[in-house]
């Protein structure tokens, strides 16, 4: 791939700009507002010019509600030998582009696993995709060479190829994506009239609960709106599954022993079926889950501070495989829960020790 047209220059199709113009592809931006494409264009994702002729790829990065009518337009004006697009669902926008009469082998669908809870241009990076699995939805009419323009892409955002039908992608994120975040968000929303005396105790585990529930809701709106049915399955299980968890914590406030002691194994079931799907999420890099042992540290909440604990780390020989920091309520200082494997955090904490490091057992 020598060119490309990214179409729509929001978070995704800035930051899928970005990674093609560091791997050397001339790229022309287009949006709907020419203030964004002039904005990603300062940012080093390529030029606002539009291109002389025909481009290798054109990607559509716009809502999944406009994606179809981006994609005809573009199709018809022949601006590329490919047309690929980064909605967050498949099949529809396939099924309108059927019913508009247009050739598809020279479109394959797509979707990179990947995003933040801010967007626009200004939010993007080169690197968002990297490491992230990014789906292509492939029909027996697309052709090779398109196919080959697709991975290209994935390729070059150092991303990782998952080949699906588009339907079962649509179930698929419906599972993983469209309702946690309508759950994050109803959380989220016991939180806006919460008395400032309890909103003051917030920990990590409700941050971790709430962090998606601040995305766009304008942006979630055109998501949902294009998979509603498959979330509205998922949440009717889930609905079914609080009914059974409310009826069971009032049989915990009986006095009747038998009563309590359904109420228990009700509470019990759902902590336990929650442990069982948890362990399933992917790991590091998309492996199997693995137990890590935390080693915690008190810091002050000061410039260097992560630093510092990195390089020690580094320096007695210990890999960290993530870390999670939270912030102490009211004071400068928190807690950084550093992971690692289990052989190695009796060595860890040791050496933090000797270099000054508070560790909380």
């Amino acid at each position: 791939m020598r060119t490309a047209l990214v179409i729509g220059t929001g978070l995704i199709g800035t930051s899928a700009a970005l990674a093609l113009a560091a791997r050397g592809v001339v790229v022309h931006l287009t949006d709907h507002d020419p203030e964004q494409a002039r904005t990603a264009s300062a940012l080093g994702a390529g030029t606002d010019e539009p291109p002389e002729g025909p481009v290798d790829l054109a990607i559509v990065a716009a809502p999944p509600a406009h994606v179809a009518g981006a994609l005809a337009d573009a199709m018809r004006r022949g601006v590329a030998r490919g047309y690929l697009d980064v909605a967050s669902v498949k099949g529809g926008p396939r099924r309108e582009l059927e019913a508009l009469g247009l050739d598809l082998s020279s479109y394959i669908g797509s979707h990179p696993m990947s995003g933040r809870e801010k967007s626009g241009p200004l939010a993007a990076t080169g690197d968002l995709f990297e490491g992230r699995p990014w789906v292509l939805t492939p029909t027996r009419d697309t052709d090779t060479e398109v196919l080959n323009l697709a991975l290209e892409l994935v390729s070059h955002c150092r991303a990782v190829p998952v080949v699906m039908d588009a339907d079962a992608h649509d179930r698929a994120v419906a599972l993983v994506s469209h309702m946690p975040h309508l759950v994050s968000s109803m959380v989220a929303a016991r939180l806006e009239n919460a008395e400032e005396a309890a909103v003051r105790l917030c920990g990590q585990g409700i941050r971790d609960v709430t962090r998606i529930a601040a995305s766009d809701p304008g942006m979630w709106i055109d998501i949902l709106s294009a998979n509603p049915g498959p979330v509205a399955d998922l949440l009717t299980d889930v609905a079914a599954d609080l009914e059974e968890t409310v009826q069971a914590l009032r049989s915990l406030q009986s006095s009747d022993e038998e009563k309590r002691r359904a109420g228990v194994t009700g509470v019990e079931d759902v902590l336990r079926r929650g442990n069982a799907g948890q362990v399933r999420v992917p790991g590091k890099h998309g492996s199997a889950p693995r137990a890590y042992e935390i080693v915690a540290v008190l810091i002050d909440d000061q410039p260097g501070q992560l630093a510092r604990i990195f390089a020690d780390a580094g320096r007695a020989g210990v890999n960290i495989e993530d870390v999670r920091i939270e912030h102490a309520t009211g004071q400068q200082a928190g807690l950084v829960q550093l992971m690692v494997e289990p052989k190695a955090a009796p060595v860890l904490s040791a050496s933090l020790r000797e270099r000054g490091w508070a560790i909380r057992q």
